[in-house]
């Protein structure tokens, strides 16, 4: 287990936490016998002993380090009154400040919150496992072996030490995907053959219990295919029109059935007997920092016809934060649904990343089908997700900047199942 000095720095005279809370929580207990209880966490795997090539080439001392992160809130347009430095750690490797990282003090927090009996039946891992760069095949100079013991073994343990039974299901992330395909496939075989985790495929379905479902796709290769312009945002945090579009890697272009992969999901959706169907995925279909803005409007049209008539809920990760939304699927049935699909997005595993508010205003504005019910950053987190009979309720969880892992509830959040109605057959 990897130790850490956190030094908290505040360039502002008042410092303004990077959260949000647009909507009155809805707490309510979960009606019936719970189905399931799913532990849902994302973007977890960023450690001091792989960090990136530029933190090696270039060290920070914490003057530069705190210079360069305001130069990237100004640059991503996010309002300079809100600047505040996270926790960020001085790096034996490097000899140099980076990021501080949260890898291990939410490992140990979830392992504290699952220590109640029955609260954590499975987990499932939102993507962006190994980061910043996949496995590498040893490119590198070093084992990938190495990498997926300290990155997907060591940290998860303890979980299933506590409950043999448990198991992970995960998807991969872009950043899983970035090296190579062999890398990615990699990673896939390795955690096929760990009695940690249930991945059958890239994309798959799954029934933990016989009441819940999982289908589990990846939206790396998923937008791979189709364009993706760039994010320009303007001084009021609005969205620009662009010509410049996301290049994919020639390797992340989907290839076989991989092309199919709407039409799959669709098809096991609408042929499911599951009470509850959840699908599982790397990118939000809404998020709050702005940046990943087009991949979600590109994934929302191409998977709110599927989703809207078949799903309960989206689980996701990519940005580094905690958010709760709905969508009340006007877009597919032309009025609001009485029973919104919820979105958890669950990616404050490892590094933390600020919200923009300014954005988060355009964004409220010009859709009225998205309700935001929390949105923060800046944090280290995770999710519960317990299933009833008929209500689902989500648990947000956060754990202190100072590393020791303690578990502390956010917010809770519960919603309908809404899947299996015949109002959404097409």
């Amino acid at each position: 287990m990897q130790s850490s000095r956190f030094i908290m720095v505040a360039l502002c005279a008042t410092t303004l936490a990077s959260a949000c809370a647009h909507k009155a929580e809805r707490a309510a207990d979960v009606e019936g016998k719970p189905q399931l209880n799913i532990l849902v966490f994302g973007d977890s795997g960023y450690s001091y002993d792989w960090l990136d090539k530029e933190d090696h080439a270039m060290p920070l001392d914490a003057r530069s380090y705190i210079i360069a992160q305001l130069d990237d809130w100004i640059e991503d347009k996010r309002p300079i009154e809100e600047f505040r430095i996270g926790p960020m750690h001085l790096s034996e490797q490097t000899g140099g400040y980076v990021y501080a990282s949260g890898l291990w003090p939410v490992a140990r927090a979830m392992q504290t919150w699952c220590e109640t009996p029955g609260r954590c039946d499975l987990a499932v891992m939102l993507g962006d496992n190994i980061y910043p760069s996949g496995a590498t095949l040893g490119t590198d100079g070093r084992d990938d072996a190495d990498r997926f013991g300290a990155l997907l073994h060591q940290p998860y343990i303890g979980l299933q030490q506590q409950n043999p039974d448990f198991l992970i299901y995960p998807v991969l992330g872009n950043h899983d995907w970035d090296t190579s395909r062999g890398g990615a496939m990699a990673q896939l075989e390795w955690m096929q053959a760990s009695p940690l985790y249930q991945f059958p495929a890239l994309f798959y379905r799954s029934k933990p219990s016989p009441d819940v479902e999982l289908f589990a796709i990846d939206t790396t290769l998923m937008l791979a295919g189709h364009s993706v312009p760039e994010v320009v945002l303007d001084q009021h945090g609005r969205v620009l029109p662009t010509e410049v579009f996301e290049q994919p890697a020639p390797w992340e272009l989907p290839v076989g059935a991989e092309r199919d992969m709407l039409s799959w999901l669709e098809q096991a959706l609408r042929e499911s007997d599951a009470r509850w169907k959840i699908v599982v995925a790397h990118h939000p279909l809404w998020s709050s920092s702005g940046g990943k803005y087009h991949q979600a409007k590109v994934l929302r049209e191409l998977l709110m016809p599927t989703l809207c008539r078949y799903a309960d809920a989206w689980l996701a990760g990519h940005e580094h934060t905690l958010e709760v939304h709905t969508d009340d699927c006007r877009t597919v049935f032309g009025a609001p649904d009485t029973k919104p699909l919820v979105q958890l997005v669950s990616g404050a595993a490892g590094k933390q990343r600020p919200l923009n508010t300014l954005f988060m205003t355009y964004q409220d504005q010009r859709y009225p089908q998205k309700e935001t019910y929390y949105a923060r950053g800046q944090l280290w987190g995770f999710a519960g997700l317990q299933l009833g009979d008929e209500t689902g309720e989500i648990t947000l969880l956060t754990t202190p900047d100072s590393g020791t892992g303690e578990p502390q509830v956010a917010f809770r959040f519960s919603f309908e199942r809404r899947s299996g109605r015949a109002s959404l057959s097409p």
